[in-house]
């Protein structure tokens, strides 16, 4: 695999796994960014139409109703129902729970490959943020394994939760964060040749 396609899938799997992972602050390093211009002539996916469209989605955060910290807190957190739940199994398991069959296999693939992630939230593995950041990780580490963790354990339902995001979410940021992830993993999964696992989806 070439280093150039590394770097880059490294680059925004980091950023991208960080600003869905952790809850924001308007002052942190990935609002900045995502919310100003400066990503778009960097981002290496996407035309420039394509990346500004988003761009204007992400620097509406200011012009909401609810601030970034509440828009996550009911997005990522609750206590109500969640639009959009970030976790793989709610999506993969007919009962749409937690901590589900899918999760358990995410958890025995990562035990196999000798892959330990310190958790910093009481979340399951298969939360979509830190599997976009176990995407920087393996492409850094172990670029053999990329396109089975894309394969079997992300992409089979990575696309439904943002498309819900996308459409549910009721927040700019974090609408146009859905398309700038759906864009780069249709990109990395054009790059890399992947073909997801065919799963059937329940939510």
């Amino acid at each position: 695999m070439e280093q150039q396609l590394i770097t880059d899938i490294s680059l925004t799997a980091r950023i991208l796994g960080a600003a869905f992972y952790y809850a924001p602050t308007e002052k942190s390093d990935i609002v900045e960014l995502l919310s100003s211009q400066k990503w778009v002539e960097e981002w290496p996916y996407g035309s420039d139409e394509e990346k500004q469209r988003i761009a204007s989605l992400l620097s509406q955060t200011a012009l909401a109703e609810e601030t970034l910290a509440q828009a996550y807190q009911r997005l990522f957190v609750g206590p109500y129902a969640l639009p959009a739940p970030p976790w793989g199994s709610v999506y993969l398991d007919h009962e749409n729970v937690l901590f589900g069959n899918s999760t358990l296999d995410l958890r025995e693939w990562m035990l196999e490959n000798g892959i330990d992630i310190a958790l910093t939230q009481n979340d399951p593995e298969d939360h979509f943020g830190l599997m976009v950041m176990m995407v920087a990780w393996i492409a850094e580490t172990r670029p053999e394994k990329l396109n089975e963790l894309l394969a079997e354990h992300l992409l089979p339902w990575a696309y439904r939760y943002l498309e819900k995001l996308s459409l549910q979410g009721a927040f700019p940021y974090y609408e146009g964060l859905a398309m700038l992830a759906t864009l780069t993993l249709k990109n990395w999964q054009s790059l890399l040749n992947v073909s997801p696992a065919e799963k059937q989806l329940f939510c």
